[in-house]
């Protein structure tokens, strides 16, 4: 039984108009006010649910400066509604309706619902394939190119991928494609065509989700590096308007070219950068289209956690 069930009675009036109407952080905010816990304390309840989250990124919660979009803060959402006592599902709800409130700082593209349900169905996928987020390896180099067709869609995206195992038996990566909204994951299509063969694929229709395993030749130790190229060719959506990369952990070297049809130019190009998918975009900066090539690029030195991504406005 929830706890809430049991001390429905004592909800506060504010709490109970937050937990209707949100936003998330303002609901969270009320809830932790109305059971008197500290951060602290809040920060070891979960823990004892097997969570981990910062005091910080509690707080940034609450004061709506971040909201949670990993597949490890969405279970300390979930947890958070029993340590709070809240009804099933409730700051989940108000985290999916995020893209209904024109005031929030949710950034433009796919709606925050479509982040919430694509991190949970990833994780899902990647536990179906018993991997983890890293895999036990760590990316020296990473160099991609995106292909945009005749009809504006993302046709093909390329990876050359260089690698570095942290413990020793690795002998696969999984490699992930989250394509665009009416994307059809079951005719997308997978190739390795360097160092690796196909495994195992596994996809998610509603969210676009589609991961692929990539075999290698060789068992690694820890310290060995590998390098490997793989592409997915998609082509099932709409026009697209942004590629964008997610990066869990610090590595190394990331470059993205996005190259245009010569039928389909966009009218300007840009990149951004943001802390998560739910934060505000920064970094913006005017990318100009090579005339011979069509193409723009850009280049992450040493990337950092969070989302780097290209984006592009079509007449």
């Amino acid at each position: 039984m929830r706890h809430g069930t049991q001390h429905a009675d004592v909800v506060p009036a504010e709490l109970e108009e937050a937990l209707r109407g949100g936003p998330f952080h303002v609901a969270l905010r009320a809830a932790i006010a109305a059971r008197g816990l500290p951060l602290q304390r809040v920060q070891h309840h979960l823990s004892r649910y097997g969570v981990r989250v910062g005091v910080t990124s509690l707080s940034y919660w609450q004061q709506g400066a971040r909201r949670p979009q990993r597949p490890e803060s969405l279970r300390a959402v979930r947890a958070l509604e029993e340590i709070l006592q809240l009804p099933d599902e409730s700051l989940i709800r108000l985290l999916a309706r995020a893209d209904e409130h024109p005031g929030s700082d949710r950034p433009p593209g796919r709606s925050y619902r479509s982040l919430v349900e694509a991190s949970g169905v990833l994780e899902q996928l990647l536990a179906e394939l018993g991997a983890g987020l890293d895999g036990g390896l760590h990316t020296i180099g990473h160099h991609e190119q995106v292909r945009i067709g005749a009809r504006r869609e993302l046709l093909a995206h390329e990876s050359h991928h260089i690698v570095r195992a942290h413990r020793d038996g690795v002998d696969r990566y999984v490699a992930v494609h989250h394509g665009d909204p009416g994307c059809v994951p079951e005719r997308i299509t997978v190739h390795a065509t360097e160092n690796c063969r196909t495994g195992r694929v596994r996809w998610h229709h509603e969210t676009g989700i589609l991961v692929a395993e990539l075999l290698f030749d060789t068992w690694l130790r820890t310290g060995d590096t590998f390098l490997f190229r793989y592409g997915f060719e998609d082509g099932t959506a709409g026009a697209s308007c942004e590629y964008v990369r997610g990066f869990g952990f610090a590595g190394g070297q990331y470059a993205l070219q996005v190259r245009f049809d010569a039928n389909a130019l966009p009218m300007r190009c840009h990149r951004f950068t943001q802390h998560s998918a739910a934060a505000p975009r920064s970094g913006r900066q005017e990318l100009a289209l090579s005339g011979q090539h069509r193409s723009v690029h850009l280049v992450e030195p040493r990337v950092r956690s969070g989302i780097v991504g290209i984006g592009w406005e079509w007449e």
